[in-house]
């Protein structure tokens, strides 16, 4: 079987990775593609989104251009479409992750018209901000 990465795969430096594969395996729902404890490296899958985590302070070559500090994910917001935000909603609700913008409808402009997404933000352990949403279709947009 022939594997097709998408073009584009973040790779986020993580303070425990085994903490973070607890909560991006057992809560954000992802599979393990690839593992490499060695490395203290995992690429993660989840409905065709691809995704690398790495323990920032782990063994061997890692991509940094300072110290990481707390937390690591500032000014990043990683939007992940889901085939069924709610129940994913419901399952981080359940964990002690903080949700930063609950359950909302949002409505984008693009030309003339919409775009939906039935969304919410998830903080993740290291800071990284996850905008999981579910796609609402396309309506003509409103003045």
């Amino acid at each position: 079987m022939t594997f097709n990465p998408p073009p584009l795969i973040p790779e986020l430096g993580v303070a425990d990775l085994e903490r973070s594969l607890a909560v991006y395996v057992e809560i954000f729902g992802f599979t393990i593609h690839v593992q490499r404890p060695d490395e203290k490296f995992a690429y993660l899958i989840r409905e065709g989104a691809h995704l690398m985590l790495e323990e920032a302070a782990g063994p061997g070559r890692r991509f940094h251009t300072a110290p990481l500090e707390r937390p690591f994910g500032r000014g990043v917001n990683l939007q992940i479409a889901v085939s069924n935000v709610d129940a994913l909603y419901i399952q981080v609700q359940r964990s002690d992750l903080t949700i930063l913008i609950p359950l909302e409808e949002r409505w984008y402009r693009h030309e003339q018209s919409e775009l939906g997404n039935r969304q919410f933000v998830a903080i993740d352990p290291d800071g990284y901000l996850l905008r999981f949403f579910s796609g609402l279709g396309r309506r003509p947009a409103r003045s």
